[in-house]
């Protein structure tokens, strides 16, 4: 049950990660594409920005976030080795520390000790490494995973300011686009609320605000310049 919670748990993590993602690629592209149709009303110019926002940033996400995913999967590497050393230097002493964690989260004495010295047999380096470090040694994060999403959801996003921009009359693209993003934005913050079980109203005010400066700002440096 356990087991079927924390995988529930990661796939929600990594859609609201992909959401996440996808705000950001709405967000970055439109403040390049608003910022560059403030400053000129050449398509092909706005095309070339934007199409070099989105491959910039696409690939800015996917890099960072590998990065940041191998560092952690390092880091589970290197806890779960210092984890194998005190095992093989004190079993006996990892068997009452597991238990004193069951204990802890309200099993009896003897039925923590119990359920320590069974599951210590069973795995040993399993049972401590989620019980004390919330690892699971044979499932490590998988940094590639996390790139290629990432690259995707923001693709994804940026997609919709990108064409946005590029499909509409010139005379009112600008605005159509920025009507588009908020709207888009709106319910990116609704779905991340929700699946974060947080107040959905705030989560949504701020995402729109924050795309809103965004646009506002961009477009007007790109009119002054």
């Amino acid at each position: 049950m356990v087991r079927k919670e924390n995988k529930m748990n990661q796939k929600l993590n990594i859609l609201r990660a992909g959401v996440l993602g996808a705000n950001d690629g709405i967000v970055s592209t439109a403040g390049i594409v608003i910022g560059v149709a403030g400053a000129t009303a050449n398509t092909m110019t706005i095309l070339i920005s934007g199409l070099a926002g989105l491959i910039a940033g696409a690939l800015s996400m996917g890099g960072g976030e590998y990065v940041s995913v191998s560092t952690q999967k390092d880091t589970e590497k290197a806890v779960v080795e210092a984890e194998k050393i005190r095992l093989r230097e004190d079993y006996a002493g990892e068997v009452k520390e597991l238990a004193e964690i069951y204990m802890e989260n309200g099993l009896s004495k003897d039925l923590s000790q119990k359920v320590a010295e069974e599951l210590m047999k069973k795995d040993a380096i399993a049972a401590h490494a989620a019980a004390e470090l919330g690892v699971n040694p044979n499932e490590y994060v998988n940094p590639w995973h996390a790139a290629f999403s990432s690259m995707i959801s923001f693709s994804l996003g940026s997609i919709l300011p990108f064409l946005s921009i590029l499909l509409m009359p010139v005379a009112i693209r600008v605005a159509l686009t920025v009507f588009s993003v908020l709207a888009a934005l709106a319910i990116t913050g609704y779905i991340s609320a929700h699946l974060g079980g947080a107040p959905k109203r705030p989560a949504i005010v701020r995402n729109v605000i924050v795309g809103a400066l965004t646009m506002i700002i961009t477009y007007t440096v790109g009119h002054l310049i």
